[in-house]
């Protein structure tokens, strides 16, 4: 009798033991924003901004061919970029930064791929997003200062 009580008791001392570890508090650490995140998401913002300015800017002349060409670039750095800016933040980027760039990466894709389902830039609903990249370009240049 006494060994059952023993081995019984044993067993209360081990769950309760491991009812204590479950409801101890964890201390989840939080990442915190670091210089190097931030430098490497503003470089990526720069390189994706001066492909979309070469690409949405280039003049081959009047030719059909070089037209598309151009235009087809433009859109393949719109839509590139904004997954090349999307890949470049991570848990260390500073939130405002972050934020910003998600919003302008995904207007850069928005763009692009309603270019390539045909909307121009007179296109009243294309032309609200041409201005929403503009400002996004404006307000992730600012953070990156």
């Amino acid at each position: 009798m006494a060994v059952l009580s023993l081995v019984i008791a044993l067993a209360a001392i081990g769950v309760a033991a491991w009812a204590m570890v479950m409801a101890w508090p964890k201390t989840e650490e939080t990442p915190q924003p670091t210089a190097e995140s931030k430098q490497r998401v503003c470089d990526a913002f720069n390189t994706v901004s001066a492909a979309v300015q070469l690409q949405t800017h280039a003049d081959l002349g009047p030719d059909p061919v070089a037209s598309t060409a151009v235009a087809s670039n433009a859109r393949l750095s719109l839509i590139g970029g904004g997954e090349y800016l999307l890949g470049r933040i991570d848990d260390q980027t500073p939130p405002d930064l972050a934020d910003a760039v998600r919003s302008f990466a995904n207007i850069l894709q928005d763009i692009g791929i309603n270019a390539l389902a045909g909307a121009t830039n007179d296109d009243p609903q294309q032309a609200a997003r041409l201005t929403a990249g503009e400002e996004g370009r404006t307000k992730v240049a600012d953070l990156c200062k």
